[in-house]
């Protein structure tokens, strides 16, 4: 990339509109924002702890932004955070991450997840933890869409506006037993999209027609009427075994329930074995695809959960995100936005063969590494200074 920087991320970050009060404004915002990413990849996770690190890299700093009134004080970078507008912060992101990634949504695999940022309450004033909704694409081991929501109870009414900021044409959707609702079924098809959905007690009437008829279809193994796969892994000492049936011939169930695009029916077991002992789970789901589909089936349901290991574990291991304290107002959901173009930046650094937490640390040492992660040319910044 050749300053790729200055046309992606510091662009977009400077292009930002800036609401705050005129004559009373003494650092530039997108300077803000590029010293608080630095300051996040580098494992920093507080205001006074960013100040100092931005006040002992000032002269660094100096090469690529503007920085006319030096640096900003914590309360600053604090307020700044909690002013700026989360919904124009998050188009900024989805224009960046599009460029960044050189594609959108469509055609992928999009799994919608929630995340709740744990110390983000407020007992004193009696606010809630933040919870985030997520679309990660696992193409791109990315999030494309993210949105603040009250809590798990409002991720009904939160997903069907996540949808809209996907391209969904030809993309399939998977969503845990939460977003299991005929609005949001119908919302993806009309969107020319595809979904897999979980089935629990919240569509009880559902749930016990597909568990009843594909509990007697595999207890008398009709494989002539459905579609099988499975899969074995053995690894540290645990074995798990995964079938997945999935039954298409459902016409009897389209008339019962009224699930727009509903084409088939699929059962998931999962066992494993670990020092001698054995455990069995079976999980229902309901699905927009048609025909012989076991396997695409299962490998979605099975990509879904990946998104627990590869962004919800990472942001609280490597970035320790649980145990934030920004709370006031916007601050905590936009800092969990730094954090997504953070974690972004480090996988998409392919040259680097660390993990992220060293990735991180090499960051805090090493300058050049740091202006990489950007999308600097360091060779070329070396040669014209």
């Amino acid at each position: 990339m050749q300053d790729s920087a200055h046309t992606l991320l510091l662009r977009i970050f400077r292009d930002m509109p800036d609401r705050r009060m005129i004559g009373k404004v003494s650092h530039k915002l997108h300077d803000i924002l590029v010293i608080t990413v630095c300051a996040v990849i580098c494992g920093l996770e507080h205001w006074t702890q960013i100040e100092d690190f931005a006040r002992a890299n000032e002269q660094w700093f100096k090469t690529f932004l503007d920085l006319a009134n030096g640096i900003p004080s914590h309360d600053t970078f604090g307020k700044v955070f909690a002013f700026i507008d989360p919904d124009e912060f998050e188009r900024r992101i989805q224009k960046w991450i599009h460029a960044l990634v050189g594609s959108d949504t469509q055609g992928k695999h999009i799994a919608i997840d929630g995340k709740t940022l744990r110390k983000s309450f407020d007992t004193a004033s009696n606010k809630v933890a933040v919870h985030m909704l997520n679309a990660y694409v696992y193409e791109n081991h990315a999030v494309f869409g993210q949105l603040k929501v009250d809590g798990k109870t409002n991720e009904i009414t939160a997903i069907p506006k996540l949808l809209e900021m996907l391209q969904l044409k030809e993309a399939t959707v998977t969503i845990d037993a939460m977003g299991c609702q005929k609005e949001i079924a119908k919302k993806i098809i009309e969107n020319e999209g595809h979904y897999v959905l979980a089935l629990k007690g919240n569509q009880s009437t559902l749930q016990e027609d597909v568990r009843m008829f594909m509990d007697d279809l595999i207890a008398r193994d009709r494989r002539q009427q459905c579609d099988y796969y499975e899969t074995i892994e053995k690894s540290h000492g645990r074995i798990e075994i995964r079938k997945c049936w999935s039954c298409w011939d459902i016409d009897w169930l389209i008339h019962r329930h009224d699930w727009a695009g509903l084409s088939s029916i699929s059962a998931v077991e999962c066992t494993r074995k670990l020092n001698g002992k054995s455990s069995t789970e079976r999980r229902y789901f309901i699905s927009s695809h048609s025909g012989k589909q076991a396997q695409k089936i299962a490998t979605l349901i099975r990509n879904h959960w990946r998104v627990e290991n590869e962004l919800h574990w990472t942001l609280d291991v490597s970035f320790n995100e649980d145990q934030c304290r920004v709370r006031i107002e916007n601050a905590a959901e936009n800092l969990c936005r730094i954090r997504r173009i953070s974690l972004i930046l480090l996988k998409n650094d392919t040259r680097c063969k660390l993990g992220i937490k060293s990735k991180r640390a090499k960051a805090g040492y090493d300058r050049n590494y740091m202006l990489t992660l950007l999308g600097f040319d360091t060779q070329k910044r070396t040669q014209s200074q």
